[in-house]
C-alpha cells in the first residue's frame, strides 16, 4: 500500500469515531427522518453487497457488474449510506459534518486506490478507465461513454466474494449505527439533549 494511501486509510478511521460522537451530539432525529434515512441507507447497503460479490481485492481488476458503470461502486454504495445517516440526523450541521468527512476523505481514497491499480494492471486499468467513470454511473455520461465488453466482464455475482470481502460488517454496522441514532431520539425525549 502506498504511504498517500496508507495515511489517507489511517486517518479516515481515526478521525471517523470522533465525527461519530459529534454527529450524534448535534443530531435531533424524528422517527420520519429515521424511516426515510434508513432506506436511503439500505439502498447503499444493496450498491455495496451487489460491488462486494464481484471484488477480487488484489487479484483481478473488477470490471463486472457494477464496475461496468462505475470504478467505485463500493463508495458509490458508501456515498448512499451517508446522505442516509445525514437525513436520520434531521440536523443541517449534523448532516454537513458527515457529508464533509465523506466527501473529503472518499474522494482520496479513490484517487489513491486508483494509483495503486496503475502500478498493478498498468494497460487494463488505464483502458477500463477510459471507459467507465470514476463515481458516477455511465448513466450520467453520454450514451458513447458505455463500457464496451470486456475479457471476464461476463463474472457473476458470487455469495462466496461477499463473505470474503466481508461485507456483512458494513450491514451490521449500519444496524447497529441506526440503533445509536434511534437511541438519540430517547436520550433527547429522557434528558432533553
Amino acid at each position: 500500500m502506498s504511504q498517500p494511501r496508507k495515511f489517507w486509510m489511517r486517518w479516515r478511521v481515526r478521525l471517523g469515531y470522533p465525527v461519530a460522537l459529534i454527529y450524534w451530539l448535534l443530531a435531533t432525529p424524528t422517527p420520519r427522518a429515521m424511516l426515510i434515512g434508513g432506506v436511503i441507507a439500505g439502498l447503499g447497503l444493496i450498491v455495496r453487497g451487489i460491488a462486494a460479490g464481484y471484488l477480487r481485492k488484489d487479484q483481478q481488476l473488477a470490471i463486472a457488474g457494477p464496475y461496468a458503470l462505475s470504478r467505485n461502486p463500493l463508495y458509490l454504495g458508501s456515498s448512499f449510506l451517508a446522505v442516509g445517516f445525514a437525513i436520520a440526523g434531521h440536523s443541517w450541521a449534523a448532516g454537513t459534518l458527515i457529508l464533509v468527512y465523506f466527501g473529503v476523505f472518499y474522494y482520496a481514497v479513490m484517487r489513491n486506490e486508483e494509483q495503486d491499480l496503475r502500478v498493478r494492471f498498468e494497460g487494463a486499468f488505464e483502458s477500463y478507465a477510459a471507459r467507465v467513470p470514476l463515481f458516477f454511473p455511465f448513466i450520467f455520461h453520454p450514451p458513447h461513454q458505455l463500457p464496451a465488453a470486456d475479457a471476464g466482464a461476463e463474472q457473476p455475482f458470487s455469495w462466496e466474494l461477499y463473505r470474503r470481502n466481508r461485507e456483512y460488517r458494513a450491514l451490521l454496522g449500519t444496524i447497529g449505527a441506526l440503533g445509536a441514532v434511534g437511541l438519540r431520539i430517547w436520550v433527547r425525549a429522557r434528558f432533553g439533549y
